[in-house]
Formats: C-alpha cells, structure tokens, sequence
C-alpha cells in the first residue's frame, strides 16, 4: 500500500500472497470499506491466526489497539472476529489459531490508541457492486454464449466459458480472477473478451474448496492466500488444456489476463507454461522467485495504476529478469488510476484508465496470439 511504514518482521512469517491479500484487506479498512471488524475477522481467515494478522497491522503501520465502535469493548470486537471467522468455514489451522489466539489480541487491543476517536457507524463491507462501466456486456448480449462449466484437473474445476454466438475459429484466453473469486464482474470481463472475437475461460480458483459460489465471501481471500502456488498454476494449466480443446478454438498459443491477485497468478502461469503466448497483468505484484520469470515463452503486457506504488514497487527488478532474458515487456502506467481500476464495480474504479487499458489489452493479444 503507497502510505505503509512496514517494519521489519522475519521473512518467513507469512507467505507473499497472505503479505499482498492482507495489505489489500488494510487498504479496503483505510478506504472505508470495511469496518474494523470486519478488516479484523478478514485478516484472521488470511494470516491464520490473529497474532499473524497483528504481524501485518503492526508491520503496515495501522496500530493493533485502536478503539472499537462506539458502546462495544475492544476485547469483544477481536475476539468476535476471531470466532466469526472460525465458524464461517476457515480452514482448520486458521479455526484453531484465530479462537486460540483471540484472547492475547483482545487483551493488547483493550488500550485506545492515544488521540482516537471511536467509530459510530462502521462501513459496509467491500462486497461486489453493479458494473458501472461502458465496457459491460451483460449475460444476455445476442452476440456472445456464456455458460459455467467443469473440467477435469486433481479435482473437479470449475469456471465460466464465454464465446463469439457466432461461428468460426478464435483465439482463447485465460481470464483469472481477482482475490474476490469468480464473480459476476470476472464473468463480466469474460464476456467483454469473447465479444472482441475470442474464446475465454474464466478458471475459479476457489474449486479446490467447492468453488466461489458456494464458499462465503469473506472466506474467499483467506483460502487464496493459503492455497498453494503451484496447486493454483495446475488449476490454471488445467483450464489452459480445456480451452484448447473446444471446438472453435485456434490451436497453438493462448492468451491469458488477470487482475490483482489474477495479475500475480498471470505471471506466474505465463512463467511455467509453453502453450501461454501472451499475457496482460493488471496490476499484478511479481511473483517470487523473480529467476521463474525467466522461463516464459509469452509476450507480457504490465497495466499499472499510477498510485499504486505498494505494487509497483515490485516491477523493476522483475522486468531486469526479463530483459536480461531476452523476454518481450512492455508496461502501461494510467496517472491518478489506483490498484483494481479496471473493476467497474469496485470504489476504485477508474473509467478513463479501464477503457484505455482494455483497448491495450486488445491490441497486446492482436498482436501476439
């Protein structure tokens, strides 16, 4: 995040996914989309525990004992988080640390931070809103055939395939979602990409825990951050093989985009899969180890919002690797765009930078697939 002070802490104390997905669980708090509370019960699910999650607060700068709401105790407001996100469906470590662990940060989180004054009214939570955007196709838009499907990997996955109604051969393109799962706003863009003369496939990476529809939203980012990566990158190959494999689908190389936590995950399957020939990242943190970036085989479009210094901060060395390997890079950076722009349902969208960035994104695959 642009205004974190982050201080030391031991490297192995939360993976990179749990570091990105609880600074954007803090940016969403700082924002006024989430209450306290909320950010608290959110992070516990992400981090594992609460004395993880009060690793990050401390290390980003946001203070552990700040005041609940008005007329509830602090003690209560932790550990009611804590309980919350045990019994909404954690994964079992997280269950066991948060309701273990719940008492300590209740007890550090009873002293008012110096100067404070309590909420009286906490926001609502960063749920999906409606598309906003004039880059929306809807889901019964004449020219495009969307349907959810399932595909065969370690297990049953699950996504959404959108295609031209028309008939013909199109190149395909993997769609991959944000850290909010397969929403309507990815299925959205899904479609936006099979009216611009392609086949897309949006893979849920949540189908590993019985998939996004079925799991509450809140779990969501905590089952992503914990996943491990190269579970989620076979997912995705996965749904590269069963893209190829449709009728109309042109064969050789496809095309993959994403956005945040999507954003990573693009890189990263562009980095261990030959049959990805281009790939656009929406403001998507490099992957670590940056040496894997190395390996791809795909032309790699960097879209950027000029504000979002906490993932810009990560490109330069990546995009040292990839010109020390001869790789092909280019990156848009769209001035006064912060993090997630381009989603028309989100408080950041940004309609200039998500139009702009969407023809680039057209032209990236035109000219590479």
């Amino acid at each position: 995040m642009a205004s974190k002070n982050r201080q030391p802490v031991p490297e192995d104390a939360l993976n990179q996914m749990q570091w990105y997905l609880g600074e954007e669980t803090i940016e969403d708090y700082q924002d006024g989309l989430l209450s306290r509370r909320g950010m608290l019960k959110r992070l516990i699910v992400i981090c594992g525990g609460s004395a993880a999650a009060a690793t990050i607060l401390t290390a980003c700068g946001v203070p552990v004992n700040a005041p609940p709401p008005a007329s509830t105790t602090a003690p209560a407001v932790v550990a009611a988080a804590a309980t919350e996100a045990a019994t909404a469906g954690a994964t079992s470590e997280a269950t066991s640390a948060a309701t273990s662990e719940a008492t300590a940060a209740a007890t550090t989180a009873a002293t008012p931070a110096a100067g404070a004054t309590a909420a009286t009214t906490p926001p609502p939570p960063a749920m999906p809103g409606q598309a906003k955007g004039p880059l929306s196709v809807p889901d019964d838009d004449a020219a495009v055939q969307g349907s959810d499907v399932t595909f065969p990997g370690d297990v049953e996955l699950m996504g959404y395939l959108a295609k031209p109604a028309a008939a013909g051969t199109y190149p395909g393109v993997i769609v991959i979602h944000e850290n909010r799962g397969l929403t309507a706003h990815i299925k959205d863009v899904t479609r936006r990409l099979a009216k611009a003369g392609y086949v897309a496939l949006a893979v849920d990476l949540v189908s590993r825990a019985g998939g996004s529809a079925s799991t509450a939203f809140d779990q969501i980012a905590g089952i992503l951050s914990q996943a491990k990566p190269e579970d989620l990158v076979k997912d995705l190959g996965a749904g590269v093989d069963y893209l190829l494999a449709q009728e109309g689908v042109k064969q050789g190389k496809v095309g993959v985009v994403g956005f945040c936590f999507g954003g990573a995950y693009t890189l990263r399957l562009a980095a261990a899969n030959t049959k990805v020939g281009a790939a656009v990242s929406y403001y998507g943190p490099a992957p670590q180890p940056l040496e894997q970036m190395a390996n791809t085989q795909a032309a790699i479009l960097g879209q950027y919002g000029g504000n979002d210094a906490r993932v810009n901060g990560t490109i330069p060395d990546m995009e040292k690797v990839l010109a020390d390997a001869g790789k092909t890079f280019s990156k848009n950076t769209y001035e006064g765009a912060n993090h997630a722009f381009n989603n028309d349902t989100g408080a950041n969208y940004n309609e200039a930078a998500a139009v702009q960035a969407w023809q680039a994104t057209l032209d990236w695959f035109k000219a590479n697939l």
